[in-house]
């Protein structure tokens, strides 16, 4: 016996290791179809669709839009984005009528919010699944008892929680970019640029750091980001550098079914404890470059 498996174990030991799972993203919008202020001569629907290009062209086959439908009482030039948005194949979500966050408001009224959304998101839906939640703010509540009746209310009526993993914080650009297009300054606008990719860098280290604390491995991701005139400009060059890094880019209802998420993608359950972690690398502070960039002398 042994003379055969001797020869089976040099092979074993001379065999590659097996090589690691591919890193997994799926990428969420939040904040649909307004975000941030307007460069000059720029609308809402050049930013959505610039973004669209910018998807399309990386092939990333699903990314859900979470919708604050109040905007189409003031803007209601806005839906174009929305039907854009469908058009492309991509779903809608609910992120709130208003975006208020849960510590804001009573139960009651948060919920009213959450229900508010629900008519623009049915007309649009032409048979995708739009009952995917996304907190505003990322805000689930401090007080326990008010966060489970929110969880039980979203349990009733079928709705699944969109958590995040990744977000590199485009909403922090949104007002110092419109003050580069404005002035105009590109020199000022080249620097806000390197800065924003410093942050897409940093979140992907901090993000995989932490996830191997807690986990021991890579989780599938689910990035956070914002239809935003900034992002519009360079998703392209946020998502060659994901796919540089080695992402491939997967569904939210792919990534979420990791076991990681289940506690808190499913309302019915208590929501999980927060994860232990220990030292993370230090993320990027983009606070100076955004608090100088592009101001009058």
């Amino acid at each position: 016996m042994k003379r055969f498996l001797l020869p089976i174990l040099a092979l074993l030991a001379a065999a590659p290791a097996p090589a690691a799972p591919p890193l997994q993203m799926a990428i969420t919008m939040d904040d649909l179809p307004v975000h941030g202020p307007l460069p000059p001569g720029e609308t809402r629907l050049d930013v959505a669709r610039r973004i669209l290009k910018a998807l399309r062209a990386a092939r990333v086959p699903e990314v859900y839009g979470f919708l604050n439908a109040h905007w189409l009482e003031s803007e209601p030039e806005t839906e174009a984005v929305l039907r854009e948005w469908r058009r492309a194949g991509y779903p809608l979500g609910n992120h709130g009528w208003s975006h208020q966050g849960l510590g804001a408001l009573s139960v009651a009224d948060y919920e009213a919010e959450i229900a508010r959304d629900e008519p623009l998101l049915k007309r649009l839906a032409n048979g995708s699944d739009w009952r995917w939640y996304r907190y505003p703010f990322l805000d689930e509540g401090a007080d326990a008892a008010k966060r489970a009746e929110v969880r039980r209310y979203l349990a009733s009526n079928g709705y699944r929680i969109a958590q995040v993993t990744m977000s590199y914080g485009d909403y922090e650009y949104n007002e110092a970019y419109a003050r580069c297009l404005t002035a105009p300054d590109a020199d000022g606008l080249k620097r806000l640029e390197a800065g924003y990719m410093e942050s897409v860098r940093s979140a992907v280290d901090y993000a995989r750091a932490a996830s191997r604390a807690a986990y021991g491995r890579d989780i599938p991701y689910v990035l956070l980001t914002h239809i935003s005139p900034m992002n519009a400009r360079m998703f392209p060059k946020v998502l060659a550098y994901y796919k540089a890094q080695g992402f491939r880019f997967v569904t939210l209802a792919q990534a979420e079914r990791d076991p990681a998420y289940r506690a808190d993608v499913d309302p019915t359950l208590p929501p999980s404890p927060p994860v232990a972690t220990g030292p993370l690398p230090k993320r990027y502070d983009p606070r100076p470059l955004l608090e100088s960039v592009c101001l009058k002398p």
